[in-house]
């Protein structure tokens, strides 16, 4: 087998691996359900940063200490993106064991759609008219759906919101996903910790009260965030940006189907329309990319 062909192989392994995963997070996080959202998240937190750290030296050995030194500035930015990135966190594991799996699947799908929008306003990216009509389509289903239920989908909304902020910061940073994480899990290791201290001083605390097996599960917690971002990073480097770009629909797309079918939530008429119109505008952004990587290898031109 040629090297192309199996970077590509383990490109597209890496990346449904990734995708999968996220895909059915939530039937991983319903299986926590008898234990709050905040200890979910500080055990989150807490047991990524030895899965984080055993990666980078199994990686870099020698070096993981000189990739770990950042400016001060940096590590002030990657306080706030932490502080982004344990919000969506909380949202999403609030929704999923609130029966809200269907909002964070229309969540994740108007992220991309947000990405182009913060790109236009934020790094004052040039939109194309399929971009425009694909922001404006977008923006028309989430209101529909509003209008329809009566309220805003504040969980779809906090949830793209929050990841798109997210990417932006990490974007113009120029830190490693993998560097950056283990930053922003370090910089929230002190409220996580002191967080689960005061479960304890309470006797609140799930971890060591509950039974083995939900232990072994808030410490697999980790792993569920550390191993898909790994997979995607390995994607990322054998695989074309826009193929990598389209596999990411493939989570939420999963996790759309286990909230109608499994878990068998309302898909009302909002929905419907919500989601037809997202679905239409990431087809519009996904076809405009793939066409332009196309015209691009055609004239000899190895896109970014």
């Amino acid at each position: 087998m040629r090297q192309d062909e199996y970077n590509t192989r383990l490109g597209i392994t890496a990346a449904l691996g990734a995708f999968v995963i996220w895909g059915l997070a939530p039937v991983f996080f319903k299986w926590l359900a008898a234990v709050s959202p905040m200890e979910i998240i500080a055990h989150r937190i807490l047991w990524s940063i030895p899965m984080l750290a055993g990666f980078l030296l199994l990686r870099d050995g020698p070096g993981f200490w000189n990739r770990l030194r950042l400016p001060p500035k940096t590590i002030l930015v990657l306080a706030l993106s932490g502080t982004l990135m344990v919000g969506n966190w909380l949202v999403f594991v609030w929704a999923v064991n609130d029966g809200k799996v269907l909002a964070t699947s229309l969540g994740y799908f108007i992220n991309p759609v947000l990405n182009v929008l913060l790109g236009y306003l934020v790094l004052k990216e040039k939109l194309t008219r399929l971009q425009t009509a694909a922001v404006v389509l977008a923006a028309a289903g989430t209101a529909y759906l509003t209008w329809f239920l009566g309220v805003a989908p504040w969980v779809s909304l906090a949830l793209a919101i929050s990841f798109g902020f997210y990417g932006l910061i990490r974007k113009q940073l120029g830190v490693g996903p993998i560097v950056g994480l283990l930053w922003e899990t370090l910089l929230l290791a002190a409220p996580a910790a002191a967080y689960i201290t005061w479960l304890v001083i309470k006797g609140n605390m799930s971890f060591n009260h509950v039974s083995l097996q939900l232990d072994l599960l808030l410490i697999v917690a980790g792993l569920i965030t550390v191993l898909p971002l790994v997979w995607f990073n390995v994607a990322a480097k054998n695989m074309s940006f826009s193929a990598v770009g389209l596999f990411q629909y493939l989570a939420p797309t999963i996790t759309f189907l286990l909230a109608v079918f499994f878990y068998n939530e309302p898909f009302t008429q909002g929905h419907a329309v919500a989601f037809a119109c997202i679905w239409t505008a990431l087809l519009l952004v996904s076809g405009q990319s793939l066409w332009l990587g196309y015209r691009l290898r055609r004239l000899g031109v190895k896109s970014a």
